[in-house]
Order: C-alpha cells, then structure tokens, then sequence
C-alpha cells in the first residue's frame, strides 16, 4: 500500500482529505445517535411496554429495546436496573428470584397504569426509532431506524479505503461514493 500515505489514513492536502474529514464528521454524527441515551421516561415506557407483553429479566429487556429500535437504541443497565427497582417500589412490577437471574413481571396495578396509560413504546412513537427494519414495513417508521446504522457502515468502508487503499482504490471509492450522494438526493426528487 502506497508510501505516500501518513499514518492517519489520506495524505495531507489530497482531494481526498476532505472526504475523509466528511466521513469522520458523518461517521462521529451518526456514532452519538446510535446508543443515543434516551430520558427516564423513555427507559420506564419502554420497559413497562415490554413486561405488559411477557416478564423478562434485565439482560433481555435491553436486548428487546435494541432490537425493536432496529439498533439505534440500546439503554445501559445503568439506565434500565435503577429503572427496574424505581417500578418494584412504586408496585409497578414485582421481582421473582430464579436460578440467580431476576425476572420482572408487572403487578395488577402496574397491568392498570399501562393500560390507562395509553402511550406507545418509545420505538414505535414515529421519532427515528421503529419496531425493526422487517422488510415490506414500506413507509413505516421502522425504515428510519436503518438510516444512522446505513450510514454508520458506509463511513466505516470509506474510511478503511483511506487508510489502507491505493491511490487507484482510494479515487474509485470517491467516485462511488458521490454517485451514491447523487442517487441519494434523486430518490428525495421521486414523487
């Protein structure tokens, strides 16, 4: 791989330098809104929308979030277990011990705030979470959710063409790179 390279990837003052800082900046961008924390509120609905499906324990209750978000929401058990133990003291849920593995399940009265509650899980509230990236979901929120994690992988692939591709390679992956900025903008252009 060529010598003209620095050890951070592109060559200073190529074209391609402002490409990689592009893709960085993109890269950077998209890294805050994926894992982005989420307030309280979310957390709690979240998890009060889970345990009116099914008791879980913690662990699968973050992993049901991340996977309903379609990845761009996975809360911290430092954010979901203070949470849990908030709804145990308001009798909102109720812990059972089993096998060293807590699983919560909401109380009768826990069941009764849902349901007069009334709200949607944070992931299917149409803000660029959705229920999943299921194909045929068509214009459904979900689709969003696919976007930053699209994105995010694209910026990773241009960055390892900067840092380890041939000048050839690294021209090519340009070239690409604004054709797909172009059919980007013409599918916003469609009616």
């Amino acid at each position: 791989m060529g010598g003209s390279y620095s050890a951070g990837g592109f060559g200073t003052g190529s074209h391609t330098d402002g490409i990689w800082q592009a893709m960085e900046q993109f890269r950077a961008k998209f890294e805050k809104r994926v894992g982005t924390r989420m307030g309280r509120g979310d957390v709690r609905a979240a998890v009060l929308a889970l345990l009116a499906e099914q008791p879980m324990h913690g662990y699968q209750i973050i992993h049901e979030i991340e996977e309903r978000s379609g990845g761009s929401w996975k809360p911290s058990p430092g954010s979901v277990y203070p949470t849990l133990q908030l709804l145990n003291d308001e009798g909102l849920i109720s812990a059972e011990e089993s096998n060293g593995r807590k699983t919560y399940a909401l109380t009768e009265a826990g069941r009764a705030q849902v349901a007069s509650a009334g709200a949607s899980a944070p992931w299917t509230s149409g803000d660029g979470f959705g229920a999943g990236t299921d194909a045929g979901a068509g214009t459904d929120k979900g689709e969003f959710a696919a976007l930053p994690k699209a994105g995010f992988e694209l910026a990773q692939a241009a960055a390892q063409v900067g840092r380890t591709g041939t000048p050839e390679q690294v021209k090519q992956a340009v070239a690409e790179l604004e054709d797909a900025r172009r059919r980007l903008y013409a599918i916003l252009a469609q009616d």
